[in-house]
């Protein structure tokens, strides 16, 4: 049965239906044995609101998750072109981001920084914090409709993301699976990023990639981007300055520019941060919940908590744009 949603402790913009919250059909039914019945609810649920709250199943380990999450038709995806930390669990199955406790995630649609990404993410609360870490969630269409038309317009061309690796950064062996140079080169070519090896080791990569996109679905147009993520406006004000003396601000970390190459004024990430802010829905977890999100129509996030967390995640259903641009 579904709950009603007056009933689900969340907090949330007017209007918005995020995540719809399914229950079991009696006392002690696994996620598993739900499945079947819930397949076509879900896939319905996803394509209208963006994301699905299951909470009260039984859900023994990780692997019935897993087992859970590739039920759904795809094969569940490994994490390449990584731009966060995070750790193997089992086949398919990740951590969430390794950053500290203390430490907020914005907002952001998984790999919308890349031109490839998966379709469908899956979050599985195996232990809930004590105080915060929650995995705040908005409606990326909604955040589009939002947005100012003068932003809109200016990011309508896409927007170039500039990664530097090495010591303030991921190192790229990581972020590309390999230390073998001519494999780094084989997948940005295939996958359209410019590249740019530097002394003692350095890697520079440039990618153009889509700021706002269609689902391929629904044909919706929804607001999907990392920019705020990577734009050096992102950075503790007095980090900035550090590793802006230290590198110099080509060298940053990370950067983004509009498609262009014009900088990006601190002041639009602003107006960008204060739409995702509106939009957010956030909700406590409980062990045991599962939140499976359609990748394109809804944004994810990270609170800050104290505690032993544990959230584990699995991705699938490839799909890009490397036609385009």
């Amino acid at each position: 049965m579904m709950e009603l949603m007056t009933r689900f402790e969340r907090s949330a913009p007017q209007g918005s239906a995020l995540p719809v919250l399914l229950t079991p059909a009696f006392a002690g039914e696994t996620l598993l044995e739900a499945q079947p019945r819930l397949a076509a609810q879900i896939d319905a649920h996803l394509k209208q609101t963006g994301g699905v709250l299951l909470r009260g199943f039984s859900v023994p380990a990780v692997q019935d998750f897993r087992q859970f999450a590739a039920g759904f038709g795809h094969p569940l995806l490994n994490y390449e072109f990584a731009s966060t930390p995070r750790s193997a669990v089992g086949s398919g199955v990740y951590t969430s981001t390794e950053y500290p406790a203390h430490q907020h995630i914005p907002l952001h649609n998984e790999q919308a920084y890349t031109r490839e990404w998966p379709m469908k993410i899956w979050f599985h609360s195996v232990i809930a914090a004590a105080s915060g870490g929650e995995t705040p969630i908005a409606d990326s269409r909604a955040i589009y409709r939002r947005m100012p038309e003068h932003i809109r317009a200016r990011f309508a061309p896409g927007i170039r993301y500039v990664r530097n690796y090495g010591e303030f950064d991921l190192p790229w062996q990581q972020v590309f699976n390999t230390g073998n140079r001519a494999e780094v080169e084989a997948f940005c070519r295939r996958s359209r990023i410019e590249w740019e090896w530097k002394d003692d080791d350095g890697l520079r990569t440039t990618q153009l990639c889509q700021a706002i996109a269609t689902h391929p679905h629904t044909g919706d147009t929804v607001w999907f981007n990392q920019g705020h993520l990577f734009h050096v406006s992102n950075l503790q004000p007095e980090v900035r300055e550090s590793l802006e003396e230290l590198c110099g601000v080509d060298n940053l970390p990370r950067n983004v520019f509009y498609a262009d190459g014009g900088t990006i004024p601190d002041a639009v990430f602003d107006e960008v941060r204060a739409v995702l802010a509106a939009e957010t829905v956030s909700f406590p977890w409980q062990n045991g919940d599962v939140l499976m999100l359609d990748n394109m129509l809804a944004a994810h996030a990270r609170s800050p908590f104290k505690g032993p967390r544990k959230v584990v995640v699995a991705m699938a259903e490839p799909h890009g744009n490397l036609h385009l641009f």
